[in-house]
């Protein structure tokens, strides 16, 4: 089964490259983040129609989250407790049958926290944060195949960046947000790509200024988790990263991961 995750940064602008995308890569399940678009008017009959059920959280010209899969939802559960109100959104999770019992994927868009001297931006990403660790520790205890995807906006180590010196004065990069992902990490989650290589300049974000994309000036921010029930199925990770070169390309691309399962039935 492959899942992947992909930050779109903006689902209607990029509906083509979306659906071009799905029949070229041919995901079980999708991730996305930055939807930018209420759901009433998120472009689900393009993606039904190559077969996928559709369920969003989504939100006016900015933040949104989705979960698209050929799989049906058993349960679908939107926004990420703790902040009753905290309206911005950036999570949606999704619970499927398969032949090994219950998968849970989540899709996330952890906020960006800059400039981090502004009195709310990098508190609300810490708060974040932990309220993401809260929601995970509890969801690990029914040890169910769990996913947790998306765009972490955190760069965990200086080799995820091309140039770490550029980035020590950004909230993606600060010690404080590097150690909130290394508890999420301690819970017991396996996180893929650094699972299949430790390879330099594996990046999943190019910004679109100063040539970065032709310069390879990347890093890597988009991450899967996996529960420990996950990680035993769990069988390849690759960064689709030829999608950037596209016509209107995201600043992001897939992130894949394959699983050793199989849809109920």
């Amino acid at each position: 089964m492959k899942i992947v995750t992909w930050n779109i940064n903006g689902v209607r602008a990029r509906i083509g490259n979306l659906t071009h995308w799905l029949t070229e890569s041919a995901p079980d399940i999708v991730c996305l983040q930055e939807i930018k678009t209420v759901d009433e008017q998120f472009p689900r009959a393009e993606i039904e129609a190559l077969g996928y059920n559709v369920e969003t959280h989504g939100q006016k010209g900015f933040n949104g989250v989705a979960l698209l899969s050929k799989l049906p939802f058993d349960e679908v559960i939107r926004g990420l407790p703790g902040d009753d109100i905290d309206e911005q959104a950036r999570f949606i999770e999704g619970v499927f049958s398969t032949n090994k019992g219950a998968l849970r994927v989540a899709s996330l868009y952890l906020p960006n926290g800059n400039p981090i001297d502004d009195e709310n931006k990098f508190p609300y990403k810490l708060s974040w944060m932990a309220r993401l660790e809260r929601w995970a520790q509890e969801r690990l205890t029914l040890e169910e195949a769990l996913v947790l995807a998306g765009d972490y906006n955190v760069i965990p180590e200086p080799i995820d960046a091309r140039f770490p010196e550029n980035w020590l004065g950004d909230a993606l990069f600060q010690p404080r947000t590097r150690q909130a992902f290394r508890r999420l990490l301690n819970l017991g989650f396996t996180e893929a790509v650094r699972a299949v290589t430790d390879a330099p300049e594996t990046y999943t974000f190019w910004d679109y200024q100063a040539g970065a994309w032709q310069k390879n000036n990347g890093i890597r921010i988009d991450h899967l988790l996996l529960s420990p029930e996950a990680a035993n199925r769990f069988s390849s990770a690759s960064i689709e990263k030829h999608v950037r070169a596209w016509e209107k390309p995201s600043d992001h691309v897939p992130v894949a991961i394959d699983l050793a399962l199989q849809p109920a039935g």
